[in-house]
């Protein structure tokens, strides 16, 4: 298709793919800058996954993630370093562990979950509801060409 694409829109195609990375790039630096809480987005989707809906399997928590396995033993690594989150032996699976948030952790989820997903949802507000609308379908649709590309979201 691109090889058949007239200039305009072989300029528009790049706009897009550059503008998207350039996007793509500063709004994660954005979601991680985190007004100093030291939350990057993967800890707050975790103290958010385990607070909304309790303990669960670290390979569970990784899929609902998106994160490797490395990466999610690494997370929970430094999130049980600061007292955020506990290991505990699956009571059926021993294969299995489990993780949860400790009393500490409970506290900063409470704190603070509300208050930065706000501030992350916020960004949006720059776009008229209809445009958010649009934005959210042109995202999906996206997100689903890349799946059925065989890369995970």
């Amino acid at each position: 298709m691109a090889t058949t694409a007239t200039p305009d829109e072989l300029e528009l195609r790049l706009g897009l793919v550059k503008d998207s990375a350039d996007f793509a790039r500063a709004y994660l630096r954005w979601m991680d800058a985190g007004d100093c809480d030291g939350l990057s987005y993967p800890r707050l989707r975790l103290l958010e996954q385990l607070h909304c809906v309790g303990p669960n399997k670290m390979k569970a928590l990784a899929d609902e993630l998106g994160l490797t396995p490395r990466n999610m033993t690494a997370l929970v690594d430094a999130m049980e370093q600061e007292g955020l989150v506990a290991r505990r032996a699956h009571p059926t699976d021993r294969r299995a562990v489990l993780v949860e948030l400790t009393p500490t952790g409970l506290r900063t989820a409470d704190e603070l979950l509300e208050p930065r997903i706000g501030e992350l949802t916020a960004l949006f507000d720059e776009l008229t509801p209809a445009e958010r609308e649009r934005f959210l379908a042109a995202v999906r649709t996206l997100l689903d060409g890349l799946r059925m590309r065989g890369v995970r979201a």
